[in-house]
């Protein structure tokens, strides 16, 4: 009998890498029906199989890979799928997220889950197709860098189609930000799940597959899809459209810029004199050579560029992306653009997160001028801001862990630590995590986004366009126009912790899905009533079409991934910014004096989200209220809810 609900493949695998076998299983019913898949499936299993004995690098943590209903079937944008596990980098709740065709490609080779566990005595890959999957030798692949592996897999199966998500050699080396590249050039960037892999010696997982998806009822499906595809077409969305597909993300730098948060020199402003030399415009004048789109998109904010000449030049390859500029960019003060696609380039190739890599440098070009470090520490290497020289040679050192690249490879928090002195001053993370391109003090509810995100001072969780970018229908129709004035300044606290609250949980379905933030980040187009709309004709699940249930499944998904950090230690004290974004007022740029109002963010955050105020842990009644009663019990034997 195959699974009961439809738009899933209905089958996941349970790897035992250390006895090389491969275990093909049925889907929970309960997992979907609760959860609903990506991130949702996998904080119940994280929850149920890791906890605070585990390390992060040990064969007891495990690798999640996990698509979602709406991956590869026919709503736009469904190619995304995502990774899971404990992060090496910050020790606690860890996700990351991509898209191309891969996603699309293991659910129709027959899985919706893949869980890695234990260690494989040798390196291998997992190979999937049409239903069967199995482990294979990749000893002649272990070093080689991710273009590479890929070839070598696609060449020994004799298939240029098969779909690849691989790591190099920083994974390999243990590096802490190691990443996962998917399709060549795309990223599972963040928390340093590549390295997760890599400790398991598994250098790839490569699908192939034409098995398909069915629908519940596919006619309803069919229009609740039509239907959401002519909100993307609304005049509403015509200019942020036009602007992802005529630039992609490095729009961003400029309209980021303009408004003053553009992280410069490590954070130390919010504005970069030398913008419109790493931005969309000469990008797009002089180096994108063509557009791409992910697996089902109906918007395309991919591109390629080409280098044609000069010490830099390079054939037609993917990005980079807005965040890769901005860590390369102006966080180090390096406006040579095609340094900066030689530094994301080589990223991608070495399996690096190009986000913690460019601000890990950044962190320690500051402590070069504040006479932290010299010569002796770096080995002779000249931090001076804006040294491509060096920025280059550090990549290759921290991706092989060599000289002063051995430091950086464990990021921000723990090279500040090892180095002493002053050093945390100038270390910018959350929870170990280094700032993505966001600054709180130029954008009040950026601070409580990176404060209450589960995976560190990261944007992807929940951060907020609404009041940003400026979207006035919608901030109306979601909080009501009685609250428009004070959440559409960027500069006041005021109702922002409704607002992060209520996309968190937004987010959550988004990434349970699994499909793109845009479409729902920016432009806001998709919002709660999307997943009511789709998500019964396509799973036959008909408890999804009540708003009420929607709503509360994204709760629950929320909680459960909070307590699983809260189980690790994570509590309000840990739920805070870096001194820089928290002490010290912007010093240039249209944001000048600004600071964010961190406690009286978070204080509205708590009480919505059903926790107490002074701990940041969840309240008995809210757990009970989610139907996670099993939470409750677990983090009460802790002692951690005798007060609740």
């Amino acid at each position: 009998m195959g699974f009961r609900y439809k738009g899933y493949a209905g089958k996941y695998l349970d790897v035992d890498l250390d006895k090389g076998k491969v275990h093909i299983k049925d889907m929970e019913e309960e997992w979907a029906l609760l959860y609903l898949g990506g991130t949702g499936i996998s904080s119940k299993i994280l929850w149920d199989r890791t906890g605070p004995e585990t390390h992060p690098l040990s064969p007891d943590n495990i690798l999640i890979v996990g698509t979602g209903p709406l991956t590869g079937s026919m709503f736009s944008p469904s190619g995304r799928f995502m990774f899971s596990g404990m992060s090496p980098q910050t020790g606690i709740w860890a996700e990351s997220h991509s898209g191309g065709f891969f996603g699309p490609e293991m659910k129709y080779a027959g899985f919706d889950f893949i869980i890695l566990n234990g260690r494989s005595p040798n390196p291998v890959y997992l190979y999937l197709n049409d239903g069967d999957a199995e482990l294979k030798d990749a000893s002649d692949m272990w070093g080689r860098e991710t273009d590479t592996t890929t070839d070598m897999i696609r060449e020994q199966h004799k298939d240029p189609s098969i779909e690849t998500a691989t790591i190099g050699p920083a994974g390999e080396n243990g590096v802490l930000y190691g990443c996962i590249i998917v399709d060549y050039y795309r990223a599972a960037g963040r928390t340093g799940l590549g390295t997760v892999m890599g400790s398991k010696n598994v250098k790839a997982i490569a699908a192939s597959g034409a098995l398909g998806l069915e629908a519940h009822d596919m006619d309803a499906y069919l229009e609740a899809n039509e239907e959401e595809l002519a909100k993307v077409n609304d005049e509403l969305w015509e200019s942020s459209i036009a602007s992802l597909r005529k630039y992609g993300t490095t729009d961003l730098v400029a309209m980021i810029n303009e408004i003053g948060r553009l992280p410069t020199k490590n954070h130390w402003t919010g504005f970069y004199e030398d913008a419109d030399d790493i931005g969309p415009e000469v990008i797009a004048n002089k180096y994108r050579i063509n557009q791409e789109a992910c697996y089902g998109c109906g918007i395309g904010c991919k591109y390629v560029f080409r280098v044609k000449e000069g010490r830099f030049s390079r054939g037609p390859t993917g990005g980079p992306e807005y965040e890769t500029l901005m860590a390369f960019g102006s966080n180090c003060l390096n406006n040579d653009i095609e340094s900066i696609f030689h530094l994301g380039t080589r990223c991608d190739l070495l399996g690096m997160d190009t986000i913690s890599a460019g601000k890990t440098i950044g962190f320690a070009m500051e402590l070069w001028e504040k006479g932290i470090i010299d010569e002796e520490d770096t080995g002779g290497l000249d931090l001076s801001w804006g040294n491509v020289d060096a920025m280059i040679q550090l990549v290759e050192m921290i991706a092989s862990r060599e000289g002063f690249g051995e430091l950086l490879s464990k990021g921000t928090r723990q090279a500040a630590k090892a180095i002493g002195n002053d050093a945390w001053k100038y270390a910018v993370h959350v929870k170990g995590l280094e700032a993505s391109g966001q600054d709180p003090r130029a954008h009040q509810s950026v601070g409580l986004t990176y404060a209450t995100n589960v995976r560190g001072a990261d944007h992807l969780r929940s951060l907020s366009s609404l009041e940003e970018l400026g979207y006035p229908e919608v901030i109306n129709a979601r909080f009501g126009k009685e609250k428009f004035e004070e959440i559409s300044k960027i500069t006041s606290p005021v109702h922002k912790g409704e607002v992060i609250k209520d996309i968190e949980d937004l987010y959550a379905l988004v990434d349970s899905a699994v499909i793109c933030k845009y479409g729902t980040m920016w432009p806001p187009i998709y919002y709660f009533d999307t997943f009511t709309n789709v998500i019964p004709p396509l799973t036959g699940m008909s408890q999804w079409g009540d708003p009420e249930f929607v709503r509360t499944a994204a709760e629950r998904i929320c909680h459960l991934r909070r307590a699983y950090n809260h189980r690790l230690g994570i509590t309000r004290e840990q739920e805070t910014l870096p001194r820089r974004l928290l002490k010290e007022p912007m010093p240039t740029g249209p944001a000048k004096g600004g600071l964010p109002d961190l406690d009286y963010m978070l204080d509205e955050y708590y009480e919505l989200r059903g926790c107490d105020k002074e701990t940041g842990l969840p309240k008995k009644d809210k757990l009970r209220e989610l139907g996670l009663e099993y939470v409750y019990h677990d983090l009460a034997r802790r002692g951690m809810m005798q007060s609740y």
